[in-house]
């Protein structure tokens, strides 16, 4: 029997999101990071300390980001999360060479590309960042609160696809984080599994 090549990418990529350790776990302070954004400036963690900021793992070559922002999800959610003081990063740990690895000008030209309403949006080419929350997958999701707490890490939403048609019947997990934090409510999911393509480190 023949396999297709999304076929075996598809499997392959749920495969990396089995469960795994992770380097952070839900209820832990987040860890500080320093990266160069798309611009060139410097950002950390840190100096968003009183905000909620929500971190985005990506990859323009990867199938699965492609379905979020082909269909507008995430680029929704940027700016709806945004427009309500959250600080967004999306941050790209594809090693040099490797699939999704870009540079600062063509960051922006792919957020210009496809409109999408980050606050910035980090290269992580030494993978520094990815490994230290153990991100594994594009997209991983991670929230966390106002005090620098790890409230939510995992996948976008419930449905593992590359269909946009699953998204109108897929729990939105990072609205649904953010509505009950801004809320004061515990949040009702704290971790989900992770799907997509598997992150590409160089090591």
């Amino acid at each position: 029997m023949k396999v297709s090549v999304f076929t075996a990418l598809f499997v392959l990529a749920l495969i990396v999101a089995a469960p795994a350790s992770a380097k952070v776990a839900v209820g832990d302070a987040a860890p500080d990071f320093r990266l160069i954004d798309s611009n060139g400036r410097a950002q950390t963690l840190s100096q968003y300390k009183g905000k909620i900021v929500v971190l985005e793992w990506t990859n323009p070559a990867c199938p699965f980001v492609g379905k979020h922002y082909g269909s507008g999800n995430m680029q929704k959610q940027q700016a709806d999360a945004t427009a309500a003081g959250v600080v967004w990063l999306t941050i790209n740990s594809s090693a040099t060479g490797k699939q999704g690895d870009i540079d600062g000008p063509a960051a922006n030209a792919y957020v210009a590309k496809v409109g999408a309403r980050q606050s910035a949006y980090l290269l992580d080419p030494a993978g520094v960042a990815g490994h230290l929350y153990g991100a594994r997958t594009t997209p991983h999701m991670y929230v966390i609160d106002a005090q620098g707490i790890l409230r939510y890490m995992g996948g976008i939403d419930s449905i593992a696809s590359t269909d946009k048609e699953d998204l109108a019947r897929a729990t939105q997990y990072i609205p649904q984080v953010l509505r009950e934090l801004e809320a004061g409510k515990p949040v009702s999911v704290t971790t989900s599994p992770p799907y997509g393509c598997s992150v590409k480190y160089g090591s």
